[in-house]
């Protein structure tokens, strides 16, 4: 399937490593010119030269803090400058700690707002002017199951990732007739070092056996892969998914079914 990506300027947060990265490997190996941002000097480097092995387009690598909104900016403006455009952008950040409600203080709540819903909100409104200017663009903001179904242990993550879903579906009434689409993404567990890490620290360093125990509550009985997250969301972010907004696009392998 042709995805009409060749060309495009996608710009990816958090894009060294994960499902950013995973992300960004599927938009270049399509074509598309890829600018990929996090803090780690060193994984980025290691994504540049990956990236540069699939690319057909250009590859671009920053070193940003994403929670700094001036920072985030720039980082915009450096892309849409050296590309020529800016046509896709996607949001994507670690999670906040896990843990029941009442076992945070009203800090961890606020500090939550900072890491995982501000930065994603910067990020969109200093990539918005670019794709109006196009009248074409694509916003995916990768969030987690948790906006679809509550998770007892997770209720930072809900919390602040909900407060995603409320600013995407303001803006999908917003940009309807500016050629832009917006959608979010839930995955759930998915083969990602942090998921990695998770599953050896709740089997005394079983890695595996950790991931059977998290596909017990999966129909498809497996952990997601990250280059299946990343085809869903290049999907998203194309010229095919043009009538497509305004979704909450969860890639859990069923998960939400069972409860």
């Amino acid at each position: 399937m042709e995805l009409g990506l060749t060309g495009r300027v996608a710009l990816v947060a958090g894009g060294s490593s994960g499902l950013g990265l995973a992300v960004a490997e599927e938009l270049a190996k399509e074509g598309a010119h890829v600018a990929i941002g996090a803090r780690d000097t060193a994984k980025l480097a290691q994504a540049e030269r990956r990236l540069k092995e699939l690319a057909r387009g250009r590859v671009l690598t920053t070193a940003v803090d994403l929670k700094n909104p001036d920072a985030v900016r720039h980082w915009v403006e450096e892309v849409a400058g050296r590309l020529g455009a800016l046509h896709i952008a996607v949001t994507n950040s670690g999670g906040p700690p896990p843990g029941p409600a009442t076992k945070f203080e009203l800090g961890a709540y606020k500090d939550a707002v900072d890491s995982v819903l501000l930065p994603p909100i910067s990020l969109a409104l200093a990539a918005l002017p670019y794709m109006k200017a196009a009248r074409w663009g694509r916003l995916l903001f990768i969030t987690s199951e948790t906006v679809v179904r509550p998770v007892a242990r997770f209720a930072l993550s809900g919390f602040s990732r909900l407060g995603i879903v409320g600013f995407s579906s303001a803006l999908v009434q917003e940009l309807g007739d500016c050629g832009v689409t917006v959608n979010v993404l839930a995955p759930g567990y998915t083969r990602t070092p942090p998921v990695e890490r998770t599953a050896g620290t709740n089997t005394d360093g079983d890695v595996d056996a950790g991931l059977r125990a998290m596909a017990a509550h999966i129909p498809l009985r497996r952990v997601g892969l990250p280059e299946e997250f990343a085809a869903a969301a290049t999907f998203l972010a194309s010229e095919r998914a043009s009538f497509i907004t305004g979704t909450v696009q969860l890639v859990d392998g069923g998960a939400s079914v069972l409860g």
